[in-house]
């Protein structure tokens, strides 16, 4: 693969894990986790006034996170199911391992607990 290539898919990698790196985007994710729902909705669950919330949701769209959908004047959103298995998928693999396990010459001292794919985001202090 050329390397032009390779730095253009390392930096949207990046993009995509900025997005998902702030606290309020991932509140509204955790909101729109099971089921679609309308931006007033959203609202209400998370506390985040306009317009914030609609700055965060401009974020999440365009890092493909979360779907949205017009239905009359309301817009719906959820999380994309498929794009977030996509993110595990790289996240797994930025780790060496299969199917979230630790590659075999990881260091077992002073290691971060292994988990899913989002524990990648728990900050220990």
């Amino acid at each position: 693969m050329p390397q032009s290539h390779l730095t253009a898919e390392f930096e949207a990698t990046a993009e995509l894990l900025r997005a998902l790196g702030h606290p309020v985007r991932l509140q509204i994710l955790h909101a729109v986790r099971e089921r679609p729902l309308a931006v007033g909705e959203i609202e209400e669950a998370t506390g985040i006034g306009q317009p914030g919330l609609s700055q965060q949701l401009s974020v999440l769209r365009k890092a493909e996170l979360v779907l949205s959908q017009r239905n009359g004047k309301q817009v719906f959103y959820q999380v994309d199911g498929a794009r977030m298995a996509e993110i595990a998928q790289t996240l797994t693999a930025l780790g060496g391992g299969v199917g979230g396990a630790a590659p075999p010459s990881a260091p077992s001292q002073g290691a971060a607990p292994q988990g899913g794919a989002a524990r990648f985001a728990r900050v220990f202090r």
